[in-house]
């Protein structure tokens, strides 16, 4: 029994304790040197769902010397001390899936009680912004295909929900900032569509409790997830993993001094106003009077991200004055600014002319009205104010489509010098306020490198690390959209990530499920299909496989609208391959070829029932060359799981490629219905 002087608390007070800390900017490392504080790692808090029948890993920190001794409502029991270094690590074997449960914690005279546990199949989900995209989408422009109706149905208090808070480091972390909830339309809303629907699926065909812990940032590279003794194999990263070393005093220096200054955590549920409203200390940056003559200037258009502002994630103001001709003063005008990333607020003359203050609206042209009661004289103060949540921010399109117009020939340009103050800067879902008062934001300390979510290690230090080494199942991926642009190191970097998580997390070879880029238009220079290439080629890798997405994707938007079908897919990898159900898993994957009578017969494998070709606007997406390597469009005869192609004017083929650009589409699927990817059964340099 538990003596009276006992102090019991359940974890999510510590949790609270951690959060309100990371909030108002105090380091994590900096939370545990104070040694009287028992600490469990992130993931073990109330509502959390543990890997079923396993010896699981259980660890955290606490005052060196320590006995934890730990006591579970199934009858298992271990205990651990504490090390010098302040870490402690231990293991327990849980029962089959089922719950709830609990486990208690004594060190010292404090107990720490972890409760309403279930234990079932955990799941890690990561990637860039197609992984991140939430159920509820990000209107207007990116959105998720029936999500209304799936959210207010998505009451399901056995699957469990944690994400990560977005966080780049360059050092790993111990802990992460992240709570599991019961899946409810509340909480299924703003965690991650793809992964939503993936652990769905696996709850309605297995009846255990499924546990989804989503890591992911939109935007990112590869290389960012990778740790980094994985990334140390690749020279083109070591020099920025020294840099990495050598920088983080003074990275600290610099965090210390963003986290001292005011701290407005972002709490409000309803995304269309949770960014409204919030005390910057800035609203005279919109008057016409105001003296911005030390602000610096910034050419425009342009994503701050490539000037001399680097990585910066929060509020910007822009400011222009203008002068126009004396016979537009009392009449309407028409001011265009292009797309702006993320947020504004626009003002001229001191009077709001429009804004757009809720996220999604990063590729929309701002086209705003200026009343003609504002243009009082030859002189226009524009003023916009920019929230940048993530990755590229600014007024960046195209220099022509920022004019101030009369009419339809008479206009001004306004790509040019604009003055500009950051005045808030947002880090681990909390803006730190400058205000627009001395120019505060100029005091910032320098960092050796441009410290981001893309660079190298800095996502796995701060995303991956903490969560290492929680026992999962296995891990889905949905990422490579940033990579097109060096595509020839991407099945390697592949292969690297998926084999060092698995030495990180220490489960052994643990399933690993990707998801294949789709067709999207990334430009005539680059190359996607060998992007794709590159993660086909990667199934190689043991206990991995790929959803392919050729046939559901949108070439208009990165950001295809069906999570739906890529999570149905993946969970249909992991019960085929982790839970012995019967059922199709993959669509073609081009196997071999042959010559014969003047064409090509191609073979696949699973394609056991066979393959069939649906055109798209009459078109079938083959092409066929000879020996002159000039590609021509293809004829293509099914046989059973066999293609013919051919061409009547290329009398000896000698090589085929199928959907071999960026925006072309699936056309080829098994009887099942699941697309194969783009291939070529070539080698040739392009």
């Amino acid at each position: 029994m538990k003596r009276s002087n006992d102090k019991v608390f359940s974890v999510n007070v510590w949790h609270r304790i951690l959060l309100l800390v990371v909030m108002n900017g105090i380091l994590v490392p900096s939370l545990f040197s104070q040694s009287s504080l028992f600490q469990l790692a992130p993931l073990f808090q109330d509502n959390m769902v543990l890997q079923q029948q396993t010896n699981v890993p259980v660890w955290g920190k606490g005052d060196p010397g320590t006995v934890i001794a730990i006591q579970t409502s199934w009858g298992e029991k271990a205990e651990a001390i504490v090390q010098p270094d302040g870490h402690w690590m231990t293991k327990i074997q849980t029962p089959k899936a089922g719950g709830p449960l609990q486990m208690s914690f004594r060190h010292g005279k404090y107990v720490t009680v972890v409760r309403n546990i279930l234990t079932g199949e955990v799941w890690l989900c990561s990637g860039q912004s197609n992984m991140e995209m939430p159920l509820e989408g990000w209107p207007p422009s990116d959105t998720i295909m029936n999500s209304a109706k799936e959210i207010t149905n998505a009451l399901y208090p056995s699957i469990r929900l944690f994400s990560v808070m977005r966080s780049f480091e360059p050092a790993p972390m111990d802990y992460c900032v992240g709570s599991w909830t019961e899946c409810s339309p509340l909480d299924a809303r703003t965690f991650s569509a793809t992964a939503f629907y993936f652990g769905k699926v696996l709850h309605e065909a297995l009846h255990v409790p499924i546990g989804l812990i989503n890591s992911s940032f939109g935007g990112t590279f590869i290389e960012a997830w990778m740790d980094k003794n994985s990334l140390s194999a690749y020279e083109e990263y070591t020099g920025t993993l020294k840099q990495l070393v050598e920088g983080r005093d003074k990275f600290q220096s610099l965090v210390e001094w963003i986290t001292k200054h005011p701290a407005i955590p972002i709490t409000e549920q309803d995304p269309l106003r949770r960014y409204v409203g919030l005390p910057f200390h800035d609203e005279q940056c919109s008057n016409k009077a105001f003296n911005d003559k030390t602000w610096p200037e910034m050419k425009l258009p342009a994503l701050w991200e490539q000037t001399e502002v680097g990585n910066f994630d929060g509020v910007v103001w822009f400011r222009k004055l203008v002068v126009i001709p004396s016979a537009w003063k009392g009449h309407d005008l028409t001011l265009r600014l292009g797309p702006i990333d993320d947020m504004d607020e626009t003002f001229v003359n001191g009077k709001k002319v429009g804004e757009h203050t809720s996220d999604g609206f990063w590729s929309v042209d701002r086209v705003y009205k200026i009343p003609g009661s504002v243009v009082e004289d030859s002189l226009l103060q524009i003023a916009v104010r920019v929230m940048d949540l993530r990755g590229g921010g600014g007024l960046w399109g195209k220099g022509t489509n920022m004019t101030l117009d009369l009419d339809s020939t008479n206009t001004i340009s306004l790509e040019t010098n604009w003055k500009y103050l950051p005045v808030a800067e947002l880090r681990s879902n909390t803006f730190y306020v400058y205000g627009a008062e001395g120019n505060e934001y100029m005091q910032r300390p320098k960092f050796p490198i441009n410290l981001s979510q893309d660079t190298p290690s800095t996502l796995f230090n701060g995303m991956i690390n903490p969560l290492t080494p929680f026992a999962i199942k296995g891990a889905i991926w949905y990422q490579g959209e940033n990579n097109v642009s060096n595509w020839w190191l991407y099945k390697r970097l592949l292969e690297s990530l998926i084999n060092g998580w698995r030495n990180d997390f220490a489960c052994g070879d643990f399933s690993f499920y990707y998801v294949q880029i789709a067709p999207y238009d990334y430009g005539e220079k680059s190359k996607s299909e060998r992007l794709r290439e590159a993660q086909l080629q990667a199934m190689t890798v043991k206990n991995s496989g790929m959803v392919v997405t050729m046939d559901i994707g949108n070439p208009k938007n990165i950001h295809p609208t069906n999570k739906e079908d890529v999570g149905k897919r993946l969970a249909a990898w992991a019960l085929a391959k982790d839970y012995g159900k019967k059922i199709p898993f993959s669509g073609p994957v081009y196997k071999s070829m042959k010559a014969a009578n003047g064409k090509l017969v191609l073979a696949f494998d699973f394609a056991q029932k066979g393959l069939v070709v649906k055109e798209r606007n009459k078109e079938n997406n083959f092409l066929v060359a000879g020996e002159d390597k000039v590609f021509k469009k293809a004829s293509v005869k099914v046989e059973g799981a066999k293609l013919i192609v051919s061409n009547p004017d290329i009398a000896k083929p000698v090589a085929v490629r199928y959907a071999w650009s960026n925006m072309e589409e699936g056309t080829l699927f098994n009887k099942e219905g699941l697309p194969s990817s783009s291939f070529r059964t070539d080698d040739w340099k392009e």
